[in-house]
């Protein structure tokens, strides 16, 4: 029986968007009758997509599933990085382009299928000479240039699990993820590029490195030339070990099951956690919906702009596209570096036609104005996709205008670290289109909203976002952890043995999935359960706002109420300080605006303009940190922070402005 809503939702968006004809045409997936093949026999479903990859030895069995553990193919046998490189081998492939590397300086490198092969497998017999063998763990800790793509892949050739650490962490985080690995090898650079500075990779390395007792060897690439230290009998350059090493390692045969990496989440506090994927259902995960939700050809060029550092980097730079044969553009920099056209500017300069980007960047471009992408010919691009968080509305439908041209697709994919392949998202050719719905679970992903007893909740409700049944590339556990395992995504709902994802969602009348953010992030106004999402979106409908992040703040009365961070786009400023608008009165119509669009219970109490908002390198709003701002709580964390410097100001002109 449906029961009451978990979360409210106030806010509505009725705009459609049917496929191109001429895009169904050729699209990968044609008819909704997969839905009804893969609900019908799900195992049967995934055992057929499971074809697409080559196998030493075929499985006995799909699935064996003893809630909440999971195993997938059992008894296959095969290795990831033959099914990415080698098998390209046998036909025209081996010519193709696999990577296109564009570095920040504006350097660049193409690896052809062979180009990778021989690299790949160099860099296998220098791991097996520094004694690498099955089953030992390499962090890797390198900015985002081809030798990243090689030492992953060489990793899973010999079936050693990689660790790979972003390369934007600080040496504490570093240290810590090698130590709850038992890493034996670490792989860095001696730096790497980003907004024209060098990012001294090796000296946080080294600081990581004197508490970090299981590391025998650093590999050291060589990429800005700047003079590092070199610890003698530990330290060696990669450049000399490749050239000692001979070409041809043969790619182990490894159980399905056998653990591919371990990534470690974004934003964890304490002990890290380390999420495991395994080897033959990951990979037959993300080559099925990288092929089916991006509609992937062999004459696309595809670009994930995600680093490789995150999971968005693991499946869908990598391991997705290399598996599917694809082209995957790397690039190492910043969007804005050196200036607001970098992504169009690549975009034209290589015919990108499948542009994959996170909503975070989206509103960056907003902000900076149409005027960059206006100077660069898009009209190779075919399909647009966004990653990462919720998208707002007016954000998705500037990216269609602007970026798109009003022709392209959108797939909105909803997925994590943990379930390793996207979720919930359109599929090009045969979903209609609403701004800001992620639509539906994909084929043999059977997902629900349901109140807090794991009911499921009436349409148009928010609720707890689950998934029922297991799936391909989901987590096997936490590295070292079973009981954290199962007390951090399977306890909520025990009895049903539902994976409970911790973010929020609703689903309108279509049956279309919304996600409405974190459930920590829900705002509770007057015993109404607000998402920050929905009242985020309205603030970004209106014309000014380039990007807003909401926090609920103590309020006696209300219990919490809405304060809003906003950034006004870069023209919307110079108009409103031509026409001599005080910020009071912006603020003032900015909260009208939001108890217009969705009503007066979600009207802001406050809105504070600041021209930076406190992002993750990943992109990642902090609302942690701007809630310890608005309750004038001492700082939490910061280590993840992009730019401390941003969340240091704003505490300052938030005091300043409170008294």
């Amino acid at each position: 029986m449906a029961k009451e809503a978990t979360i409210d939702t106030l806010l509505e968006e009725e705009r459609i968007f049917y496929p191109p004809e001429e895009f169904t045409r050729q699209a990968n997936v044609k008819s909704k009758e997969i839905y009804a093949e893969a609900r019908a026999n799900p195992q049967l479903y995934w055992a057929m997509q499971a074809e697409r990859l080559d196998w030493f030895r075929k499985w006995d069995r799909v699935l064996e599933w003893n809630p909440p553990f999971a195993k997938w193919f059992v008894g296959g046998k095969l290795n990831a990085c033959y099914n990415c490189v080698d098998r390209h081998l046998k036909s025209w492939r081996r010519n193709k382009a696999a990577i296109i590397f564009e570095g920040e300086p504006g350097d660049s490198r193409i690896l052809t299928y062979w180009d990778l092969y021989r690299e790949v497998t160099q860099f296998a017999n220098v791991l097996k000479e520094l004694g690498v063998g099955t089953g030992d763990r390499v962090a890797i800790y390198l900015p985002m240039i081809p030798e990243l793509a090689i030492a992953m892949l060489a990793c899973a050739r010999i079936g050693a699990p990689h660790s790979i650490v972003f390369g934007g962490f600080s040496a504490e985080a570093l240290r810590d993820r090698i130590n709850d690995a038992g890493a034996k090898v670490l792989i860095t650079a001696d730096g790497g590029w980003r907004r024209g500075k060098i990012v001294s990779l090796k000296s946080n390395a080294d600081a990581a490195l004197s508490q970090t007792p299981t590391v025998e060897k650093v590999i050291v690439v060589r990429r800005t030339g700047q003079e590092v230290n070199m610890q003698e009998g530990r330290d060696l350059w990669y450049h000399e070990l490749m050239a000692k090493a001979p070409v041809g390692c043969p790619a182990e045969e490894l159980d399905s099951e056998h653990m591919l990496f371990i990534l470690y989440t974004s934003g964890t506090t304490g002990k890290p956690k380390g999420v495991v994927h395994t080897t033959g259902g990951y990979l037959v995960g993300v080559s099925t919906t990288h092929h089916m939700v991006f509609d992937i050809k062999d004459s696309d060029v595809y670009w994930c702009t995600a680093d490789i550092g995150w999971i968005t980097g693991h499946s869908y730079v990598i391991y997705g596209p290399l598996a599917n044969g694809a082209t995957t553009l790397m690039y190492e920099g910043a969007p804005d570096w050196p200036a607001q056209d970098r992504f169009w500017a690549i975009i034209e300069k290589y015919g990108v036609t499948v542009f994959y980007t996170a909503p975070t960047a989206i509103r960056a471009f907003m902000k900076w104005g149409r005027k960059w992408p206006a100077q660069h010919n898009l009209s190779t691009l075919r399909l647009l996709g966004t990653v990462g968080e919720p998208i707002n509305p007016e954000a998705w439908m500037w990216y269609y205008e602007n970026i798109g041209g009003g022709r392209c697709p959108i797939v909105d994919t909803w997925w994590q670290t943990e379930t390793g392949m996207i979720m919930i998202s359109p599929l090009p050719g045969i979903t209609p289109l609403k701004p800001g719905s992620a639509t539906v679970p994909l084929p043999g992903i059977e997902a629900d909203v349901v109140d807090k007893e794991g009911n499921p909740v009436l349409l148009g409700e928010g609720g707890l976002l689950v998934i029922k049944e297991p799936w391909p590339a989901m987590l096997r556990t936490i590295y070292g952890d079973d009981q954290r395992y199962i007390d951090t995504y399977w306890a909520r709902f025990k009895d049903k043995g539902y994976y409970f994802a911790g973010d929020g969602a609703k689903r309108d009348y279509h049956n279309y999935y919304w996600i409405l953010g974190r459930v920590d992030d829900v705002i509770n106004v007057a015993g109404h359960r607000l998402s920050t999402m929905e009242l985020e979106s309205a603030l970004v409908d209106h014309p000014w706002v380039a990007e807003a992040a909401v926090i609920g703040k103590s309020h006696e009365i209300k219990g919490q109420a809405v304060a809003a961070f906003v950034t006004l786009k870069a023209r919307a400023f110079e108009e409103l300080k031509a026409a001599k608008r005080s910020f009071k009165e912006i603020e003032g119509e900015l909260k009208a605006h939001v108890a217009k669009k969705i009503g007066a219970i979600a009207r802001p109490d406050d809105v504070f303009l600041t021209a930076e908002l406190p992002k993750t390198r990943s992109g990642k709003i902090m609302r942690r940190l701007l809630r310890d701002i608005a309750e004038g709580r001492v700082l939490g964390d910061t280590t993840t922070l992009a730019d401390p410097a941003v969340i240091a100001e704003l505490k300052a002109k938030y005091e300043a402005r409170e008294a």
